[in-house]
């Protein structure tokens, strides 16, 4: 069998790397507890003698990616995984990218405004700029929401090449469990999204707010992030989404053009309207 006919699988075993292979086990298994675990815990854990770990413990402790409490002898990761991909993320160089068209944004209509992407299936929020009202709506930094019920998530798979986003919806268990008429209203609704160029919601999650949202980057594209105005609606009950989606559009053009986020687009096209 040649070497391009193997699957990812079939390389695996044939290259595999049991001392890697063990430390990759105990670094995974690491990152999803919450608490720190002994060389005996993480060998009954993994299914191997305690003394397997010894060594490798040893290093990943030596080399920093772990720590032993002195107390309890229980280990946990440190911040090393965390900094190495801060190096190479995408994300930070997006961000600092957004920061200014975001704040310009916020100050222009004076509500704030959140930049999301999908991360592991998720919404991931990776930064907002804030009204300088003094009543405003507010998300975490960091948090993660559902794709499916939420305006940035129906607007990052409206994004996605059909396979792609058939993938996302196929691996959430409450896609799965949404009846077939609730899925047809979804896909319905991320159809409009794609038809139209920007999503938007009142009161889906909270009453007395609303959302507006259009695609940062290109239909289709490797990498795609959603910019999102989230507003109180007034008294009046008007969620005066009008005056929003032109700024809004003019913000997410220009980050687009300075993050590079523009595949299949001229220099100086609008995102799709």
């Amino acid at each position: 069998m040649s070497e391009k006919a193997l699957s990812t699988d079939e390389r695996r075993r044939k290259y595999m790397v049991p001392a890697l292979e063990k430390g990759l086990d105990i670094i995974e298994y690491l990152a999803d507890q919450a608490v720190p675990l002994t060389q005996s815990q993480l060998a009954r854990a993994l299914e191997r003698q305690p003394n397997e770990l010894f060594r490798m413990l040893a290093c990943l402790e030596g080399r920093g990616f772990i720590a032993r409490e002195p107390t309890s002898g229980g280990y946990s990761l440190t911040l090393k995984l965390f900094q190495l991909a801060r190096i190479h993320s995408p994300y930070e160089r997006l961000v600092a990218t957004a920061r200014p068209f975001m704040r310009a944004l916020a100050d222009e209509v004076r509500e704030s405004c959140h930049l999301t992407v999908l991360q592991s299936d998720a919404v991931l929020v990776l930064a907002q700029e804030e009204s300088p009202n003094a009543f405003r709506l507010s998300v975490e930094v960091g948090s993660t929401h559902s794709p499916i019920h939420t305006n940035s998530g129906r607007l990052l798979l409206a994004g996605l090449q059909a396979q792609a986003r058939d993938g996302v919806l196929g691996r959430l268990p409450e896609w799965r469990a949404m009846s077939a008429t609730a899925r047809k209203q979804k896909l319905e609704r991320i159809a409009a999204i794609t038809r139209d160029g920007y999503a938007e919601s009142v009161g889906e999650r909270f009453l007395g707010s609303a959302d507006m949202g259009v695609l940062v980057g290109s239909p289709g594209a490797p990498l795609n992030a959603a910019l999102t105005i989230a507003t109180l609606i007034g008294a009046d009950g008007d969620a005066r989404h009008e005056r929003l989606l032109e700024p809004l559009r003019r913000a997410a053009d220009a980050i687009s053009q300075a993050a590079g986020l523009t595949l299949g687009r001229s220099k100086g096209e609008p995102s799709d309207r």
